[in-house]
C-alpha cells in the first residue's frame, strides 16, 4: 500500500510558473517509477512526465522544455516544475507511482494515485 499526496497546485497566470510536489509513503519500496498525469474537463487522462527510480525521464511532447520532472529518493517525493505555462495547461494534476521499471502511458495499469491537484492558467 502506498501514499501519494500532492501540493502546489493554484491559480496562476499564463506564463508564470508553478511547482508541484508529490510525497509517497507507505510501502514504497513497491514502486520504481512515478510521474504525473492530467486530466482536463471532456478530455482523455494523460501522462505528462514520468521518472524511473535511477532518474530516467519522459515527458509528451507538449511539455517539452517547458516542464521538468525529478525526484528526491531519500524524501520520497517527486515533483514537476512547470514554467510558461498557457491556458490549455489548465488540469487536474495527479501524482502517479508504478511498480513498473517505466511509467506506464496508460492511466489503467497505473498502481498508485494521488488525490489530484488543480492547475488553472489564467489568459
Amino acid at each position: 500500500q502506498v501514499q501519494l499526496v500532492e501540493s502546489g497546485g493554484g491559480l496562476v497566470q499564463t506564463g508564470g510558473p508553478l511547482r508541484l510536489s508529490c510525497a509517497a509513503s507507505g510501502s514504497i519500496s513497491t514502486v520504481e517509477a512515478m510521474g504525473w498525469y492530467r486530466q482536463a474537463p471532456g478530455k482523455q487522462r494523460e501522462l505528462v512526465a514520468g521518472i524511473s527510480s535511477t532518474g530516467t525521464t519522459t515527458y509528451t511532447d507538449s511539455v517539452k522544455g517547458r516542464f521538468t520532472i525529478s525526484r528526491d529518493n531519500a524524501k520520497n517525493t517527486v515533483y514537476l516544475q512547470m514554467n510558461s505555462l498557457k491556458p490549455e495547461d489548465t488540469a487536474v494534476y495527479y501524482c502517479a507511482a508504478d511498480r513498473r521499471l517505466f511509467i506506464s502511458t496508460r492511466w489503467k495499469e497505473i498502481d498508485y494515485w494521488g488525490q489530484g491537484t488543480q492547475v488553472t492558467v489564467s489568459s
